[in-house]
């Protein structure tokens, strides 16, 4: 039977466990993928080890918002789709049932996008998530224009390097804040305009030289806690702060000034069909053109889940997304190799 993660109990990377279980068949308005690969993410890790913003039910949860793969089966109202047509997952807010760490799982029809033509199987598992976060935020809620000077925190994060392409192929200036003047010329090269490193440069002062003295049009954090402080004084009056993550558990300050506070949580964009057809659109484009790509870590095998997120935890992959592949996926019900196509759930032909 094909394999999935699961894990009983919260805890490190060693709790996770290989299982086999029968496919799940699609309803109506389903499709089952087959999983060719998966990105391991942040909220994953949170997941598995119980700090995660949602509760996870135990036992027997699964993992995994991100992946890749090939339509295994379709739903009989399912129209728009083919057996065997590549596709990434867009959504999966109940990761706990049916997470992509798996050899199968089965989604809604409206929760899986064709794979961009020219993206590998690699590429195609890492670049969802980030690239979904980064356009939501900046472009669906914060509204960013050509020429807006825009102030992206943990920039070598995969959220942040989603974000300067996506602002370069915008037409918007990106600018890189990061921790370590070591990571500069890896910024630059990503395509921030400029860097600006806090363990040697005051961050306001900093914006304000490269901005001409305006500050940035808009920022987005990432990071969150106190340090958020210095960002608000960095950006324009007027200007719009998106509050679109959790890295640092501290409390965030939230005082009152003449600037736009918005939170932003992915599953407010990615669940809506309208939004997840022009962010594919977009990302389809910056593939066309080559300038929409993910920072690819380590690649470990299915059997490697733990080791991958323990390669996670010790920030190993340096801010670049890190992949499982899954090999040789068995067909449904057994191990064995198929023997024809998958048929639409509900027909009776042979």
């Amino acid at each position: 039977m094909p394999r999935v993660v699961v894990f009983d109990e919260f805890g490190g990377p060693d709790v996770m466990r290989v299982v086999e279980e029968p496919v799940v068949e699609p309803s109506a308005d389903e499709v089952r993928v087959r999983i060719e690969a998966f990105a391991v993410n942040p909220l994953d890790r949170m997941m598995r080890s119980g700090t995660s913003p949602t509760p996870v039910p135990l036992p027997h949860a699964r993992l995994g918002v991100e992946g890749t793969g090939v339509v295994d089966a379709l739903g009989s109202r399912v129209t728009g789709l083919e057996t065997g047509e590549p596709v990434i997952l867009t959504a999966v807010p109940d990761a706990h049932v049916r997470g992509s760490y798996a050899e199968y799982t089965t989604v809604p029809a409206s929760r899986v996008v064709p794979r961009p033509a020219g993206l590998g199987v690699t590429e195609a598992a890492a670049i969802w998530v980030a690239y979904s976060t980064a356009y939501g935020a900046l472009v669906e809620k914060a509204g960013m224009r050509p020429g807006d000077h825009v102030l992206i925190t943990a920039a070598s994060g995969g959220v942040g390097r989603a974000a300067i392409r996506i602002a370069r192929q915008i037409g918007a200036v990106p600018l890189a804040l990061t921790r370590h003047t070591a990571k500069k010329d890896e910024l630059l090269a990503a395509g921030a305009v400029a860097v600006v490193a806090t363990d040697r440069e005051d961050v306001v002062e900093a914006v304000r030289h490269h901005t001409g003295g305006a500050g940035a049009d808009i920022v987005l954090d990432v990071v969150m806690g106190p340090g958020q402080r210095e960002l608000l004084k960095a950006a324009r009056p007027g200007g719009t702060l998106v509050a679109a993550g959790f890295l640092d558990p501290r409390p965030t300050p939230y005082p009152a000034g003449t600037l736009t506070i918005v939170g932003y949580r992915s599953f407010e964009h990615t669940l809506d069909p309208v939004v997840v057809k022009r962010m594919a659109a977009f990302l389809n484009a910056g593939v066309r053109l080559g300038t929409l790509r993910p920072a690819l870590g380590k690649v470990f095998p299915f059997d490697g889940i733990a080791e991958a997120h323990r390669h996670l935890e010790k920030g190993l992959h340096a801010g670049k997304k890190i992949v499982v592949t899954v090999q040789d996926a068995p067909g449904p019900g057994d191990r064995a190799p198929r023997g024809g196509a998958p048929r639409r759930m509900g027909d009776s032909s042979p």
